[in-house]
């Protein structure tokens, strides 16, 4: 068996990922947004995305 190749890499805070030489997809943490066929093609995508920060959960306020 072979290992699984992951090639990962994060524009403007989405992940930009290829498996096994497998289309490129740029994701969050809970979403694809898309499937390219290059590197490129993804990059770009991404690059024109606005900034995406993972929203964290705010904590309770006490009063």
């Amino acid at each position: 068996m072979s290992a699984p190749m992951l090639n990962k890499m994060h524009m403007n805070g989405y992940d930009v990922l290829s498996v096994n030489n497998g289309p490129w997809r740029v994701c969050t943490k809970g979403d694809r947004l898309g499937a390219f066929a290059s590197r490129e093609e993804a990059l770009a995508f991404a690059a024109s995305l606005p900034g995406y920060r993972d929203r964290s959960p705010r904590p309770a306020t006490k009063q």
